[in-house]
């Protein structure tokens, strides 16, 4: 045999295999089809790469919606707090920001990227660059890779670390399915989650509020009937095309589900600026200032209490003009303003394409996946990590750690097995 384990794919998952099964002493080869490796890394958290989430392990499995508690055998060898460790021992000095992301004190991805490459090739990994894989090779068992030249490589047991279909520019165009497709694997449906949404509103059209981002508000998806599905608080922002902001990409999974369970061409997102008060308490708010200087124009006694553009905006919207006195207010549109505040609806379409999405949803079904190993239940000596599975989190930090986390499970199970073939 050439290798006991062959790493398709050089991602935060691929990477962490690769130092998994090196670790155990295992022959490990890395095939990357790109120039270079940990390139999604290198974009992710803004170009400052977020390592991961400090957030206790049921919490993290919640910002995991899809499948995360799956990786509760992985986690139990392997958790968030032993990413932070690892990166640390590797010189790496990371700072915890809001929400529990954990970043680099040096706000460079590259420096994460870097270290990792170089515990790699550390621990003798072979690396190959600018190698695309034709085919992975079965026969009762894996026995190795086809690359697109032609050249066969025999390992007993290879980790497909080949990441989905979203930011392809990275690499990720979705290899791996059809390999696993080959070894008798399932792939769930495809579609695209961390992702922006589509909007045809006349007002998102014509630009109005494009480029105004709204701190720390609450959007909440509503079904047909108008009851909600599901809420995210964070940033907003509007865009020529739509909506944007971590606040909708959390959202954004369940507008996709939400269009096709109830075979719509559109669902309503409710925006609250406000999210602490209730409508009556907003209503106070407004009505208050309103009363103490009854002579003052709209905008001047509102002014502050959202971003000016959205305030116009708003008072545009409840055909309500801005120079007006608060004296000619009557305390009907005051209730509607409120309104307003509280809930602006939203109709929105749909999101962008699954190659403009932070993560793709679905993949490898986990049912033919050990949660421990992350080995095939159908085919021995093939492994599975990254996104490639069936699962998916939310931004800030939780799939970078399921890509870690299974990484590791992958390569720590694959070097084991390969040492009994």
């Amino acid at each position: 045999m050439d290798y006991d384990v062959i790493v398709v794919g050089g991602g935060p998952a691929g990477l962490m295999a690769s130092v998994a099964s090196a670790d155990q002493g295992a022959r490990v080869l890395l095939i990357d089809k790109g120039d270079r490796l940990g390139r999604k890394l290198a974009i992710s958290g803004g170009g400052r790469c977020n390592v991961t989430n400090a957030m206790p392990i049921d919490e993290l499995i919640r910002h995991i919606p899809g499948n995360g508690r799956f990786l509760y055998s992985a986690l139990s060898e392997f958790n968030n707090q032993d990413i932070i460790n690892f990166f640390e021992r590797l010189g790496i000095k990371l700072k915890e920001e809001d929400h529990g992301r954990m970043f680099p004190v040096s706000d460079r991805a590259k420096s994460v990227v870097d270290a990792l490459i170089g515990k790699v090739k550390s621990l003798g990994v072979t690396i190959i660059t600018r190698q695309p894989v034709q085919a992975v090779l079965y026969q009762e068992r894996v026995r190795g890779i086809k690359t697109m030249s032609g050249k066969k490589i025999d390992a007993p047991c290879v980790i497909v670390a080949s990441g989905g279909k979203s930011v392809p520019q990275t690499g990720s165009t979705g290899d791996g399915y059809a390999w696993a497709k080959a070894a008798g694997h399932t792939i769930t449906e495809l579609y695209p989650t961390e992702v922006p949404l589509t909007s045809n509103e006349l007002f998102i059209q014509n630009r109005s509020l494009q480029g105004l981002s709204l701190r720390d508000v609450v959007v909440t998806l509503v079904n047909p009937k108008g009851k909600p599905i599901q809420s995210h608080r964070w940033d907003l922002l509007f865009t020529h095309f739509g909506l944007s902001g971590p606040a909708v990409l959390r959202l954004s999974q369940f507008v996709v589900k939400a269009l096709k369970k109830f075979q719509t061409n559109s669902v309503t997102i409710q925006i609250d600026v406000f999210p602490d008060l209730n409508q009556e308490e907003v209503f106070e708010k407004l009505i208050q200032p309103a009363e103490s200087d009854p002579k003052k124009s709209i905008k001047n006694v509102w002014k502050g209490i959202v971003p000016e553009r959205y305030l116009l905006f708003l008072l545009d919207q409840i055909d309500l003009s801005p120079d007006r006195t608060v004296h000619d207010l009557s305390k009907d549109k005051v209730r509607e303003m409120a309104k307003m505040l509280k809930a602006f609806p939203v109709r929105v379409n749909g999101t962008l394409s699954i190659e403009k999405a932070f993560i793709t949803g679905g993949g490898v079904s986990l049912k033919e996946v050990n949660p421990k190993t992350m080995e095939s239940k159908i085919m021995p000596g093939l492994f599975f990590c990254g996104e490639i599975l069936d699962i998916h989190g939310y931004t800030g930090g939780y799939n970078i750690t399921s890509a870690f986390v299974t990484g590791h499970a992958a390569g720590t199970a694959a070097a084991l097995s390969s040492s009994t073939v």
